[in-house]
């Protein structure tokens, strides 16, 4: 199946670039929750977190903050950005190229992080945290 965004950064598909060098490409969300809604991407093709090179989170994410910083000063005016990677269907990605989200937010405007708090005890989460670590990569 073809990576839309492969696509796009073979210019084979339109897109509203707004930033691009040569490991990463920005551009406009055709489907954007708040205006000005912005996606980062590697240029390099990464399903998800795991085959992103990991040189390439660095840039993926100076971006973002350029970005964010330039959609502060621009017309738009947002009151906050929001930064969102969807690692996974269950996490909500419908794109599977990595992509990170730069959402300027304006009070009231409906988007937002939904569910439940839990106050897990220290020592759940201390096992957790062991769990974690226990398969770190080197």
């Amino acid at each position: 199946m073809a990576c839309i965004f492969c696509d796009i950064v073979a210019g084979r598909a339109e897109a509203s670039v707004v930033h691009e060098d040569e490991q990463v490409l920005a551009f406009m969300d055709i489907r954007p929750m708040t205006p000005g809604h912005l996606l980062v991407i590697p240029k390099q093709h990464a399903t998800d977190l795991a085959e992103l090179d990991a040189a390439l989170g660095g840039p993926l994410f100076a971006t973002a903050q350029r970005l964010a910083a330039a959609l502060r000063r621009s017309p738009l005016k947002p009151a906050g950005i929001n930064l969102f990677l969807a690692d996974g269907v269950a996490a909500g990605q419908e794109v599977f190229h990595v992509h990170l989200h730069v959402l300027p937010r304006t009070p009231g405007d409906g988007w937002g992080l939904r569910g439940t708090f839990q106050w897990p005890h220290r020592m759940t989460l201390d096992a957790q945290a062991g769990q974690i670590r226990n398969v770190l990569p080197e």
